[in-house]
């Protein structure tokens, strides 16, 4: 992983159009990924050097909820080679052993089972299932999600 960078514009744009990406992230904004969502931090994610993919993570800084919440994606043609766990593990290291955090999150839809494995892969376990909380880009639906949770005291 590394920092965003203005070259990675065009390769993030079309791996997040690629339909099994764009069927959890839907259709961004002109600005994305450098500054559509000011309160996320966000790096490429890279595979033998090209861009593949991208994560970011969001804190709550407040001292008696502080935690951290992340969020990935990653070419389809490099799904289920293990890059996402990697990147999710790598990241969650990161949050707690640099930025603090003792809780990181993860919320991917309830019936994307591949995202749930790979987070499990990465030492998320399941908390619960979130209902209706996140809107289907395609159909409009309101659909629940799997709220997974890493915990290091």
């Amino acid at each position: 992983m590394r920092p965003l960078a203005d070259g990675d514009v065009p390769v993030l744009l079309a791996i997040v159009a690629q339909p099994a990406v764009a069927a959890w992230w839907g259709e961004q904004p002109p600005d994305f990924p450098l500054t559509d969502e000011p309160t996320a931090t966000r790096f490429a994610v890279l595979d033998d050097g090209e861009v593949a993919g991208m994560i970011q993570y969001s804190e709550e800084l407040e001292p008696d909820y502080r935690h951290a919440a992340i969020d990935v994606f990653v070419d389809a043609a490099r799904h289920g080679r293990g890059l996402g766990s990697d990147a999710v593990r790598a990241l969650a290291d990161h949050l707690v052993a640099e930025r603090g955090h003792h809780r990181v999150t993860i919320d991917p839809a309830a019936d994307n089972h591949p995202a749930i494995r790979a987070y499990e892969k990465a030492g998320f376990r399941p908390v619960g299932v979130m209902r209706a909380a996140w809107k289907d880009f395609a159909t409009g639906e309101w659909r629940d999600t799997l709220f997974m949770e890493r915990v290091v005291l």
